[in-house]
């Protein structure tokens, strides 16, 4: 399974890693192995880091507080202070390690730098210029939230790969359904 990075910041990109959680979530993070996957596709190191269980519990917490947070603003709502809490003692955990090598740029660390990346992505887009920008999907079950960059400010869905796509073709089956002769095959 590979990840998907559609949200347009760092922080809601870990808030999609839980799927479909109005009706049956599906959890991307359940292992160690997991979470060190996610953090080099997402860019946040580039060697696998060493984590343990406490570690994803870690990140989880984060990325509920992440979710909760944008959805608050999304509805004008205050943020919860425990959220609050929680992101911001994360932005104080130390960056990944950055080494010049032959090959480029390595990325090094643990979940503490893992977990400073996503606050700090999260503290900077919900703080921001860019916060009233936050959406959450148009399908129905998604529950993937991004920032929309359109020019018009109309995006509607988290991704036309998964939901956009579905949401067309489901449109266009409604569509032909209604313009079929009753009992034509």
């Amino acid at each position: 399974m590979s990840f998907v990075f559609v949200s347009g910041n760092l922080a809601l990109d870990l808030a999609g890693t839980l799927k479909w959680r109005r009706s049956e979530p599906e959890e991307l993070l359940e292992a160690p192995a997991d979470l060190a996957r996610w953090a080099v596709e997402a860019g946040v190191l580039t060697e696998a880091p060493a984590l343990d269980t406490a570690d994803v519990a870690r990140v989880r917490a984060l990325r509920e507080a992440v979710y909760r947070l944008a959805l608050h603003g999304m509805r004008g709502l205050a943020w919860p202070d425990d959220d609050l809490r929680l992101v911001n003692e994360e932005t104080g955990g130390a960056p990944a390690r950055m080494s010049l090598t032959p090959a480029g740029v390595v990325r090094t660390g643990g979940v503490e730098a893992v977990a400073a990346e996503v606050a700090r992505a999260a503290v900077g887009l919900l703080g921001g210029a860019e916060r009233s920008r936050v959406r959450e999907c148009g399908r129905a079950a998604c529950t993937r939230v991004f920032v929309d960059r359109s020019r018009a400010g109309n995006r509607q869905w988290c991704g036309m790969e998964e939901c956009g796509n579905r949401v067309k073709a489901a449109a266009y089956r409604a569509r032909r359904s209604k313009s079929s002769p009753a009992g034509a095959s």
